[in-house]
């Protein structure tokens, strides 16, 4: 299998060209671009790339969906129903037909298993194929999704998705998230911060914060993909939020 992948250099999103070999069948996945490049490398493979799947809505993974589409009409444009109903209209008009969990898409040689991995949004779906696994934005090198994007569902939702779902495969596993650089199921069930807590390898933290303008614990702050950090806090009614680390004042 060939993985080839392009840099959206404001959102630092990655979109991904997947081919069983050269010369055969190819598929992207996500849309953020640019999507040039990746273009030109499936000309110089000779190979025929005949679907887009979509992991979930948000614009800096479908933006550059345009291109895709006029530089291969009558490709096929996958996306769960639930995500395609909260896509902007000049996008949702390329969508072509859905995708969803528990769905074997075939691309030539290629069998890509769909997983359904909530948290960051209702309906976002990670791709596991030929020993590798993209997972949108809920799984990131020594990082997580966050919990307050738009149409996002739980903590609880991505909590499941990462333990019981993405590091229930194999240890060797390449993870290529949404953003950023990619790792394996094994790197991150060891360092993750956020999984070693969910594991009881670390403790929870109890330091009072205000989380988006409102009073919360500080359960962790970890780091995110763009150099940042990500936020776990607690509110006062118990629940949990995984929440932009800009967006919590200590103290």
């Amino acid at each position: 299998m060939i993985t080839e992948r392009s840099l959206l250099p404001n959102f630092v999103t990655n979109t991904y060209l997947v081919a069983d070999h050269e010369g055969g069948s190819a598929f992207f996945v996500d849309a953020g671009g640019p999507v040039g490049p990746l273009i030109e490398r499936a000309k110089e493979l000779g190979v025929e790339v005949t679907h887009v799947l979509l992991t979930h809505h948000h614009y800096d993974h479908v933006c550059d969906l345009p291109a895709v589409v006029d530089a291969y009409p009558g490709i096929a444009v996958l996306i769960d129903p639930r995500e395609k109903a909260l896509l902007e209209d000049q996008y949702a008009a390329l969508v072509t037909g859905e995708i969803n969990p528990g769905d074997h898409v075939t691309v030539g040689e290629l069998d890509v298993e769909v997983l359904h991995t909530p948290g960051h949004t209702l309906g976002m779906l990670s791709l596991h194929v030929g020993g590798e696994v993209f997972t949108g934005d809920t799984l990131f090198k020594n990082s997580v999704g966050g919990v307050r994007a738009p149409g996002h569902t739980t903590f609880e939702d991505i909590k499941h998705s990462i333990m019981e779902v993405l590091l229930k495969l194999p240890p060797e596993t390449v993870v290529r998230p949404g953003h950023t650089d990619p790792t394996t199921v094994a790197d991150e069930w060891e360092h993750n911060s956020f999984v070693r807590i969910w594991r009881g390898l670390d403790p929870e933290g109890d330091e009072p914060c205000t989380a988006l303008d409102e009073p919360a614990t500080l359960v962790h702050l970890g780091d995110d993909y763009d150099g940042g950090h990500k936020a776990w806090v607690r509110w006062p009614d118990g629940s949990d939020d995984i929440v932009p680390g800009s967006r919590v004042q200590r103290g």
